[in-house]
This record gives C-alpha cells, sequence and structure tokens, in this order.
C-alpha cells in the first residue's frame, strides 16, 4: 500500500482525498499558492509546500514547483484531483519518471482519451456511437466555418484537452466563429494549459447522460452507476443526479457497456467517466473524462462505495474487489448533488461573486452529506473556480431525494458572497425537472429566473486587517532558521508598510447606473481583451471588454447608445467589482 500521497491540487477535491487517505492510514502532503496558505486543504494535510505565486499559472500549473515538493516530501504518490493537471499526459510521465506512483490512468489513456479529437476514434473503436465532429484539432476560422456550413448552425467548438464546460463555445453563424474560437482557446489555455480545438455538430435538446467506471492493472473494469447532468448553464453543471432517471428500458445497460468497450479500447485503468449526449432514444459519445469527476459522490451515496479508496488501490496495483454483478447489485436508491458556487444568479446570468466567506455552516440530517474546501472565515479566489461545495443527498426513491435536498438548501447558510442557491431551488421545484424534461439548454432556454438573484449576506468587515509578509530568524536547538510569517500589519516586526488598498472608480454595488455611460464590472476579475476603441461609436448591449473571473469569460456591455470617450482599462489589468472600465459620452 502507499504511504504517503501528495495531492496536486486545492479545495474541495483535495480535502476530499486527504480525507480518504488517512481513513486508509496513508500520510498526505498539500501544495498552495500564496493565496491558498490558511486553505482548509492545508490546514488539514499531514505536511503541506508553498508553490507560490497566486494564479493557476504561477502555483497549481507550475511543474516544477510540485516536483520539488514530491522530492522534498518524499511523497510515493500523487492524486492529481480534477482540473488543473488532472488529464495532463505530459505531467502524468513527469510523475512516474521520478519512481512515485500516479493515482490515475496510465498516460497513454490520457493522451488518447484526455485528447478529445482522439478519443472520438477510441470511441468508435470500442462500437459508441458518436456525434458528427472533426477527427483533427481546428487549425483556423476558416476550417470552422466550412464544418458549419456543411453540417448546419448550431455548432460547437470544444477545447480538445478540457472538460467541465471551460473552453465551449456554441456559434450560431459563420460571423461569430473569429471572436468564438479566440475566447474558447484563451479558456482552454487558461485552465488547462493548452488551447487546441476541436468543432463538432450542436444537439438542440439533448439530456446529458454520464457513466462512472473504475478498471484496475490487471484487465477488469466495470461501470458503477449513470449519472445525469442536464441541468447546466454556461455548459457547466448545476445539479447531477444518479442514477440517470427516465431512461428506456435497456438504454442504461448499453451506455455502461459502450463506457467500458471505449476504455478498454485504450487500456484504460484507475477511476474515469464517459460521457453521452441522449436524445429521442438514442446516445451518442461526448467525451470521456480521464480523471475523478466533481459529481463522483452521488455515485458513491448510491452504492456505498468509496470512489477514492478504489482509486488509490489501483493505483497500488490491487484488483477491483468487485465483478460487474456486484456493484449493480449494491445500487439502491436516488441521490442529487448540488454545486453550491459563489455566483449570484442574476436573473439568468449567473454572475461570480468572490471573496470571503463569513459563515458557512453545513446543513444535516438523515442522508445528507455536504463536501467543501472552505469554512466560515475562508475566502474564495477570483482566480480559481468558484465551487464552494457540494451538497449531497439521499433518498429511497427521486421524489424523497428531490424532498430532502430542498429541505437541506433551506438549512445551508453561506455568508459573505452570492450563491447559486435561490437558482438551485427554482430547478428542483419546477414541474420540467420532476418530471425529467429537462435538458442542457432548459436552464437558459426554458427556466425563469425572473427575480431570482442572491445578495450576499453578512459581508465580512472591509475593515479586518490584512496580513502582511514578515522575515525573520528564529533559532531551534541552536540552529538559525530565516523564516516567513504572515502577521497582522500591525504586529510590532520591523518591516515595510503594507501597500495601500487600490481605491475603486466605484462603489462595489456590481454594475453601472442603467444607461449612466459609466460602464462598471460587476465583479472582481481581470481584463482579458478590449474590444473598443476611443472615439467608436457603440450601441446598447454591444461588447466594450471580456473579463475573466473564476475562469470564465465575461462580456461587459454598452449601457447606453454614443462614442467611446475613455477606456481605463488594458489588458491583463485586475479590476475589482464595480470599477468603471469604459466610459461612454
Amino acid at each position: 500500500m502507499l504511504q504517503k500521497i501528495l495531492i496536486a491540487n486545492r479545495g474541495e477535491i483535495a480535502v476530499r482525498v486527504i480525507r480518504a487517505a488517512r481513513e486508509m492510514g496513508i500520510a498526505t502532503v498539500a501544495v498552495y499558492s500564496e493565496l491558498d496558505r490558511n486553505a482548509l486543504h492545508v490546514r488539514l494535510a499531514d505536511e503541506a509546500y508553498a508553490l507560490g505565486g497566486q494564479t493557476a499559472a504561477e502555483s497549481y500549473l507550475n511543474t516544477e514547483a510540485i516536483l520539488d515538493a514530491i522530492r522534498e516530501s518524499g511523497a510515493d504518490a500523487v492524486h492529481p484531483g480534477y482540473g488543473f493537471f488532472s488529464e495532463n499526459a505530459d505531467f502524468a510521465r513527469a510523475i512516474t519518471e521520478l519512481g512515485v506512483a500516479w493515482i490515475g490512468p496510465p498516460p497513454e489513456a490520457i493522451d488518447e482519451m484526455g485528447d478529445k479529437v482522439s478519443s472520438r476514434l477510441a470511441a468508435e473503436r470500442g462500437g459508441a456511437p458518436i456525434v458528427p465532429g472533426t477527427t483533427e484539432f481546428a487549425q483556423g476560422p476558416d476550417e470552422i466555418r466550412d464544418f458549419g456550413n456543411s453540417h448546419g448552425w448550431p455548432v460547437c467548438i470544444k477545447a480538445a484537452f478540457g472538460g467541465g464546460g471551460r473552453g465551449m463555445k456554441v456559434v450560431n453563424s459563420a460571423d461569430e466563429v473569429d471572436d468564438a474560437m479566440a475566447s474558447a482557446q484563451r479558456e482552454a489555455k487558461s485552465f488547462f494549459g493548452r488551447d487546441e480545438v476541436y468543432v463538432e455538430r450542436y444537439l438542440t435538446w439533448p439530456r446529458h447522460v454520464e457513466v462512472q467506471l473504475v478498471g484496475d492493472q490487471h484487465g477488469n473494469c466495470v461501470w458503477v452507476s449513470t449519472r445525469d447532468c442536464s441541468a447546466q448553464r454556461r455548459h457547466q453543471k448545476l445539479i447531477e443526479e444518479a442514477p440517470a432517471p427516465g431512461l428506456p428500458d435497456g438504454v442504461e445497460e448499453a451506455m455502461g457497456e459502450a463506457a467500458v468497450k471505449a476504455a478498454k479500447a485504450v487500456g484504460y485503468y484507475n477511476a474515469g467517466t464517459v460521457e453521452f449526449i441522449y436524445q429521442d432514444g438514442e446516445f451518442f459519445f461526448l467525451e470521456m473524462n480521464t480523471r475523478l469527476q466533481v459529481e463522483h459522490p452521488v455515485t458513491e451515496v448510491i452504492t456505498g462505495i468509496d470512489l477514492v479508496e478504489w482509486q488509490i488501490r489501483v493505483a497500488a496495483g490491487e484488483a477491483l474487489p468487485m465483478t460487474q454483478e456486484q456493484v449493480r447489485a449494491r445500487q439502491d436508491g436516488h441521490a442529487i448533488e448540488i454545486r453550491i458556487n459563489a455566483e449570484d444568479p442574476a436573473e439568468g446570468k449567473f454572475l461570480p461573486s468572490p471573496g470571503p466567506i463569513s459563515k458557512l455552516v453545513a446543513p444535516d440530517g438523515f442522508g445528507v452529506r455536504f463536501d467543501s474546501g472552505y469554512e466560515s472565515g475562508d475566502e474564495i479566489s477570483q482566480y480559481y473556480d468558484n465551487l464552494v461545495g457540494k451538497l449531497i443527498v439521499w433518498g429511497r426513491d427521486r421524489d424523497v431525494a428531490i424532498r430532502r435536498t430542498l429541505r437541506a438548501l433551506e438549512e445551508l447558510v453561506v455568508e459573505g458572497v452570492a450563491t447559486t442557491i435561490p437558482a438551485d431551488i427554482a430547478i428542483l421545484e419546477h414541474p420540467d425537472f420532476v418530471a425529467v424534461e429537462h435538458s442542457t439548454k432548459w436552464v437558459e432556454q426554458t427556466l425563469d429566473l425572473t427575480g431570482v438573484t442572491a445578495t450576499p449576506a453578512a459581508p465580512a468587515d472591509d475593515d479586518a486587517e490584512p496580513l502582511v509578509e514578515r522575515s525573520t530568524t528564529v533559532e531551534v536547538n541552536g540552529k538559525r532558521f530565516a523564516v516567513k510569517m504572515w502577521v497582522p500589519e500591525t504586529v510590532g516586526v520591523a518591516a515595510a508598510p503594507a501597500k495601500a488598498k487600490k481605491k475603486r472608480a466605484a462603489s462595489g454595488a456590481g454594475g453601472s447606473a442603467a444607461g449612466s455611460g459609466q460602464v462598471a464590472v460587476p465583479m472582481q476579475g481581470t481584463i482579458v481583451k478590449v474590444l473598443v476603441e476611443v472615439g467608436q461609436e457603440v450601441t446598447t448591449g454591444q461588447g466594450v471588454v471580456v473579463l475573466e473571473a473564476m475562469k470564465m469569460e465575461n462580456q461587459i456591455n454598452a449601457d447606453k447608445d454614443g462614442t467611446i470617450a475613455e477606456i481605463k482599462v488594458s489588458p491583463g489589468d485586475t479590476v475589482g467589482g464595480g470599477d468603471v472600465v469604459v466610459v461612454i459620452e
């Protein structure tokens, strides 16, 4: 069995792995950025190593810094979690070249299945039907226009080495291709470190159904459950449930068998998920996520199988403890997972809401589980994913699970940041969701979120004294050490004064006054593109800048007709909620 696992991740998934390892008697090592110095995963781990930097690129995507932490800690295994390097074959190879176990699939399988283009070819070898699309990376906008003109619009540009809706753009006409491709590539590069994209046909009203599977290094592979993940916005999931409800007889088994065949076609082992889209009684292979999924707990609670434990045992060379028949026999009841994201539903706009969590109280009771990487007092950073936590609820059937989830959501307290809870409740209470008549387009095209907003309750005290870095020398058992400390600014250690906070050009209320011409950003983030020039005529609703917040791009639009009089920002600038970025006269 493995002795010490380094978790090359942060937040909820790092906490999840630390807890599973501890139950198995395995030591854990956390890594952290400057912003995560006091994060929950750092506090829980047996050891923790600084990566430096703030952004993902400077820290959790810094290969050499992570490799140094592995060497220093003496870890004999690495768990990548999800996101970041979890589907990066080069990183997996770098780990194994150190003689360290990779708690994931073989790099060759990541190469083939992690690349959404070659995975389609592998799925075909395994006999799974695929959505019409390209089998090579898109070389430019013209190639995508040709595909759309031949197969019909809309089409979907997708990150070849991504998932979770990141780097995915729906294109409705040839005129939109250039901007959509550039945006997809920027998001993909920011979140996955690679910007290759491909294109496929975009189905108009599909459900998103996926299959959780686990394989071992002895040739065994089982599918554990299906999950329905159709309640989405911006191609990112809000609510997941297991098993997938409302499928005709035989479809679930056919999906499971197709998933296993696709995995075996690339010699897959460890945990993975094969995603399908389902429409009108047919299902098509969408992609394979060569990692543990965010929504894995719903599979766990209906089967009683700890998927992280299975991952660790498979990485240690053990065989799967159950056959396919034994796994299927364990399935009981229905489970629902709610992703609690730091976003204001904002009547359907879903605006990121980074900031400190002044209070977090998890719900409790029979069949209720809450997985989170945060506690009261922790902060949601604009540089990372906005997942506050996951509410997972079990019921003896789907109706009970829905009612219990609603009860748990009413008990859940999150203050200091806005969350998606009001939208989650609206979804669960809607007759379409109850009747399983929703699709991946339903939240954005059908669900009426008029009046559904979330105002951060009891915001944290902005005057709270910040921590600043101090350097000093300490002596331990006669040996001197130079150390860094993060202490309140007024602590009496000689050092340069902390930098003053940046003054905002407007209040942090989140937006400009209607028609004022003072175009303000509604959230903290980074400007990635300026879409206008001084002197340019614009109309109401026309994009003026693109803001990246929590790894998602948001277009900020003009609030009135007029002429651009001033542009206050440039690409790369960091702005706060309420900052004026463009002035229109």
